[in-house]
């Protein structure tokens, strides 16, 4: 309305002062897409219209209507082209930012995203259990099968966590074969739910270990709990590495 203003009360045919629509066109674009920006370089072609033709320097006839066309085809196209440039890099930067939250192998959220995940856990001072899990025998896996092998291997357990993780869980691959799930569930529970998943997964010749902490119980700061589990991780894998090499001896 101040540019309407400015335009009906200091237009003459030098100043040009009319140019400043273009300013609300572009604002209004920016802030939402082509389509709105088309329909804001419209309704600025009618303001235009109206304080021209209700200005003291008014043209008439094929002057006015050349002067109008002139108008609405600017406006309205740069508002359509700066919408669409606006309207498409928000679409880039959310993109940019949802690859930047995922893991590129297993499009499970990634160690940064599980860091700001455990931190807001934490301060919400809600009860929360952390496991964390490990594939025993990815280095065989790759050694036999390749590093595309070992790839699979990753995908595999990703799929399978996602498949037993809950609607409210969060679930993040935080280093080469080491996984993080965050869940409300108790920690006896999410044990019971890792076991199925191994015993799962063993059929599969894929070997994984888990380590679990739950907060309160075992500390509320991110770093204790993180730790605790990996220390409980590094004890499960311990176990199962002895227990296999006794099966092995065995048979």
């Amino acid at each position: 309305m101040g540019v309407f203003a400015a335009f009906y009360v200091f237009e003459s045919p030098l100043l040009g002062i009319g140019a400043f629509f273009y300013l609300p066109i572009c604002l209004a674009a920016l802030v939402t897409d082509e389509i709105i920006g088309a329909a804001a370089g419209l309704a600025a072609t009618g303001f235009y219209f109206v304080v021209v033709v209700l200005g003291p320097h008014a043209p008439h006839g094929a002057v006015l209507v050349e002067m109008t066309v002139i108008r609405l085809l600017t406006f309205v196209l740069v508002g359509t082209l700066v919408g669409w440039f606006a309207h498409r890099n928000r679409d880039l930067v959310s993109q940019l930012r949802e690859l930047a939250s995922k893991d590129f192998l297993t499009e499970l959220g990634n160690a940064r995203v599980f860091d700001e995940q455990l931190a807001r856990r934490c301060g919400s001072g809600r009860p929360f259990t952390l496991v964390l899990a490990d594939i025993d025998n990815l280095k065989q896996v790759n050694d036999v099968h390749g590093h595309s092998g070992g790839n699979a291997a990753i995908k595999r357990v990703a799929e399978a966590f996602r498949g037993v993780a809950s609607p409210g869980d969060d679930l993040a691959r935080v280093g080469g074969d080491e996984f993080a799930l965050l869940t409300d569930l108790p920690v006896d529970e999410a044990l019971l739910v890792c076991s199925r998943l191994a015993r799962m997964l063993d059929m599969e010749d894929l070997h994984v270990s888990f380590g679990a902490t739950t907060s309160p119980d075992d500390g509320t700061a991110a770093v204790e709990l993180f730790r605790k589990a990996d220390d409980r991780l590094f004890a499960a894998k311990l176990v199962s590495r002895n227990r296999r090499t006794v099966v092995a001896l065995g048979s």
